[in-house]
């Protein structure tokens, strides 16, 4: 086996929360590219049966809430439906209400926290057992600049991100002497439906790509190499880690 052999993921199943749109669906066509079937989950049912046809074959689109805790053992049995239980899931779901302090609800505050913070436990704990009888597995989070840097308007976003990198490697001490993985990537700005307020206004993209050391913001493209080596057997012994694709962001 080469190196770039170590890359590949033919055989495995993905599945991807959040896969219908932004870094959750580059992240489910790279992964598809490196071999995997793939499983795109999200509530919009027809944006996920979009991007599920762009991938082709061995590809499925299952529509649920990951916010909603109550439905997420029926939604775990629904997603292993197409092509058997995940070996790798990534939690790519997210929503960022940019309320200032005074305005945040309760509703919103658990909306947020359920499905970036819980969600990703609780998911992965439906999916562990299957993962653990194989001896295998790639639970793979996503962060944000935000899990270590504090932005205006986003205190609930702020505090599930930053409870994020404590989940990863807690996971990953829980489940790695089942041959399970447990990372999260960081990105710095990326054009995505969630980030469509900042880069409407360009004069604070272009501020925000003169901070990084690449000068510019980020492509969806750049994530797609950091997601496929950290659910590969390229990275069989990296675990609790958090990989910043951010071109620099936080190193200045």
């Amino acid at each position: 086996m080469t190196v770039l052999d170590r890359f590949r993921i033919d055989g495995r199943v993905a599945l991807v929360t959040g896969g219908g749109s932004g870094i959750g669906r580059a992240i489910a066509a790279a992964l598809h590219a490196a071999g995997a079937a793939v499983v795109l989950v999200g509530r919009r049912e027809a944006v996920l049966a979009d991007a599920a046809r762009a991938l082709g074959g061995r590809a499925a689109a299952v529509a649920g809430d990951v916010a909603d805790r109550s439905a997420l053992a029926a939604l775990a049995a629904r997603a292993a439906s197409p092509f058997g239980a995940p070996d790798i899931v990534v939690h790519a779901a997210g929503l960022n209400a940019r309320e200032p302090w005074q305005d945040v609800t309760d509703a919103s505050w658990d909306a947020q926290i359920e499905a970036m913070l819980a969600a990703p436990f609780f998911l992965s704990r439906l999916l562990v057992p299957a993962m653990r009888d194989r001896g295998w597995g790639r639970i793979l989070a996503i962060a944000s600049l935000q899990s270590v840097r504090a932005m205006p308007d986003s205190i609930p976003y702020g505090a599930a991100k930053g409870g994020v990198v404590q989940l990863t490697r807690a996971m990953a001490e829980a489940w790695g002497r089942f041959g399970i993985t447990c990372n999260a990537i960081a990105p710095g700005f990326f054009p995505t439906a969630l980030t469509g307020p900042v880069f409407a206004d360009a004069a604070r993209a272009e501020r925000i790509a003169s901070a990084t050391c690449l000068g510019r913001n980020g492509r969806l493209e750049d994530v797609e190499g950091a997601a496929v080596f950290l659910c590969s057997p390229a990275s069989d012994y990296v675990t609790g880690q958090v990989l910043f694709v951010d071109g620099g962001f936080t190193a200045r």
